[in-house]
């Protein structure tokens, strides 16, 4: 199964990992796609664009109005939060037209800690 783990991290910590990865040649286990704060990763993950990701996993190349289909919603609003995915590098464009998420699990990890 191709899992994503979506996380709060530094710049710096995602920096050192892509630096480790490259210096020794081996990819990491899974895919990441990290926030520098936890009011970033919610900003861009809102509970619509949860939903819309939830449609959207293992489904392969889909368009914007499918994707809109699927949950229910207006196709230009899917559109506005398609285009904040894509920004964010959450989704990509799929090849021949269309969006893909190309995951087929996601996991969120972050730490809530006292200040």
């Amino acid at each position: 199964m191709k899992t994503v783990t979506l996380d709060v991290r530094t710049p710096a910590d995602s920096m050192e990992d892509f630096a480790r990865a490259w210096k020794t040649g081996k990819p990491e286990k899974s895919a990441h796609i990290s926030f520098a704060t936890p009011e970033l990763l919610w900003q861009v993950l809102t509970a619509k664009r949860w939903e819309l990701l939830k449609a959207l996993c293992g489904a392969g190349p889909v368009s914007i109005r499918e994707a809109a289909r699927r949950v229910g919603r207006d196709v230009k609003a899917v559109h506005g939060d398609v285009t904040a995915l894509l920004n964010a590098g959450v989704l990509d464009r799929a090849e021949g037209g269309g969006i893909i998420f190309p995951f087929e699990a996601v996991k969120v990890e972050f730490l809530l800690k006292a200040a």
